[in-house]
Formats: C-alpha cells, sequence, structure tokens
C-alpha cells in the first residue's frame, strides 16, 4: 500500500510505516489540485489541516483506503460521502487529550489569578497587588459541553481541586466518576465555569451565542479549547462588557480558517480588538492540543490504528 503525506508530523510516523511494509511518499508543498492529479496512485493519505478532503477530491482519489487525520476533528473532510465510498476514517483524539485538558486547566487558573495581567504590570514596571487579588477554584462548579476524549481529560486534572464537575452530552449515560451528567437547564442553574469540549458539527457551530448565555442564571467564566466557531464573537463580546461572562480563556477563534494555521491573514472584526485589548480575556494560538508530547503520540495513535485495521 502507498500512502501520501500531506503535512509534516513526527518522524516515528514514517519510521514505523516504512517498517511496517507501506510505500510512504511525502508532498507537502503541492497545491490541492496538483494532488488531486496524482492521488489515484495512493491507497491511503495522513494529514492534519492543509486542506479540505471534499466531494471533488474524493472522487479523483479512487483508490483510497484511508484517511488519517493527525488530530482530533475530522471537519476538514467531507466524512458521510467519504464513507459513502468505503474510505475508512482515522483520528486521533487520544493523542492530544492530556494536552489540551492541562491547557484548559492552566487557562482557567491564569484567568482567576489575573497572571498575564499581573505579568504584564510587573514587566513595565508597575507593582500593583490588591487590582491583582484573584479567586480560588475550590469551591466552584465546573461545567464540560461535551465528555468525549477531551472533556474526559479536563475532568480528570480537576480532580485534585475542591470542586463539582458537570458535564452535559448530546450522548447519553456519559457520566463517570469525574463528572455528573446534568441536563442542559440543571448544567445553566448551577455552573460558574463552562469548558467546551465539542466537535465542529452543525450541531455547535455558532452554539454560545447571546440567547445561550442568557439562560445561565449566574455570570459565568468561559475556556473555549474546541473550535472556534462554536462561540459568536460579537455576542461573547456584549456579554464580556454586561458581565454575563467574567472573563474567557480562547485558544480558538471564530475567525479562523479551515486549515486552523493562520488567522492574520485579512483583516479581522471590530469584536476581535475588543478581546485583544481586554484584561480578562487570554488568548492562545490553537495551541490547546499542540505539546512536544502530543506530537508524538498522535503520530503513534495513527499508526496503531492503521495497524489495527489493515495489517
Amino acid at each position: 500500500m502507498k500512502i501520501l503525506h500531506l503535512d509534516t508530523n513526527h518522524e516515528l510516523l514514517i519510521h514505523q510505516l516504512n517498517a511496517l511494509g507501506y510505500v510512504n511518499h511525502e508532498d507537502y508543498t503541492s497545491s490541492k489540485s496538483e494532488v488531486e492529479t496524482k492521488i489515484q496512485d495512493y491507497d491511503g493519505i495522513v494529514l492534519r489541516s492543509r486542506f479540505t478532503v471534499d466531494k471533488q477530491f474524493l472522487d479523483a482519489a479512487t483508490n483510497l483506503k484511508f484517511i488519517g487525520r493527525v488530530g482530533a476533528g475530522l471537519e476538514n473532510i467531507d466524512c458521510g460521502y467519504a464513507e459513502s465510498k468505503g474510505v475508512y476514517l482515522i483520528s486521533a483524539p487520544e493523542g492530544n487529550r492530556n494536552a489540551v485538558g492541562e491547557h484548559a486547566l492552566g487557562m482557567l487558573l491564569s484567568l482567576f489569578n489575573k497572571l498575564n495581567k499581573a505579568d504584564a504590570e510587573v514587566k513595565s514596571g508597575r507593582w500593583l497587588r490588591e487590582v491583582n487579588r484573584g479567586i480560588e477554584l475550590d469551591g466552584r462548579t465546573i461545567g464540560l459541553i461535551g465528555y468525549g476524549n477531551m472533556g474526559k481529560a479536563f475532568a480528570k486534572k480537576l480532580k485534585g481541586f475542591d470542586v463539582e464537575v458537570l458535564c452535559y452530552d448530546i450522548k447519553d449515560q456519559v457520566s463517570d466518576t469525574n463528572a455528573t451528567q446534568v441536563t442542559l437547564q440543571e448544567f445553566q442553574e448551577r455552573v460558574d465555569v463552562v469548558s467546551l469540549h465539542t466537535p465542529q458539527t452543525p450541531l455547535t457551530l455558532n452554539m454560545i451565542n447571546i440567547d445561550f448565555v442568557n439562560q445561565f442564571k449566574k455570570p459565568f467564566w468561559l475556556i473555549n479549547t474546541a473550535r472556534g466557531k462554536s462561540v459568536v464573537t460579537k455576542d461573547l463580546v456584549s456579554a464580556l462588557k454586561s458581565g454575563k461572562i467574567l472573563g474567557a480563556g480562547l485558544d480558538v477563534l471564530e475567525y479562523e480558517k479551515a486549515s486552523f494555521e493562520t488567522l492574520f491573514s485579512s483583516q479581522l472584526p471590530e469584536a476581535f480588538q475588543y478581546l485583544v485589548d481586554s484584561e480578562n480575556v487570554l488568548l492562545s494560538p490553537h495551541v490547546a492540543g499542540w505539546t512536544v508530547e502530543s506530537k508524538e503520540k498522535l503520530a503513534q495513535t495513527i499508526v496503531d490504528k492503521i495497524k489495527v485495521k489493515f495489517c
């Protein structure tokens, strides 16, 4: 079997596939249309988010048996059409779930203790103690929307704190020892923190909008390490201004392109500038699952799943 690698990944991925007898070719520069002219020669492709694998691409890939996505989500692939053509889809949420859980916790603790604000002030020569008085996580109710690999990893990280963890998920009976599943109504009545751990689907697009936010009984903190398009930014800004949302840690933004690799390639809306200027908003460039360790684990997960299916 011949595999075409369209994004760079940890070197173990190609080394181990070579050892299994696969023929591995690398192409990290050709355009999508150029790849389409030769994709019929390959049994598998491995990519991150370089371009969308759509109907046209899949029709050209007449011998394709699998697609390996070195990441958690599959939204850059037309999954329904791929499966209708017998293409096996592989993702690797197990590979970066720990990284995402740690990043979400780091964002939450930083917001509660105003670490980004305090750091900037000290570095500029200001020693302001009272205005940087933080709040503690203990005693809070943490709410997770989505309780799959990422949500479970974050809940596990919270076990060392005196907190209650609730989860809301469209699937039934996802509770475990780390989180209690509740209805959306109970979720919105009780939580102090909302952390998103959902894939990008029609159900989650624009999910966090002003109507959704206004259904919460208490003001809350928002953490998003999932997908940027789940949050309507102008509504988030409105909620931050009104105090309905107390602060936000955002690893992802609504304005990201499908590849997740660039943000500043076009002029960004006014709402983004508000986030940049806000002391109670913490931003990172879609790196929650992007650690030294996760790079290796993501690649290993793809290799292991290919072995199980095809060896």
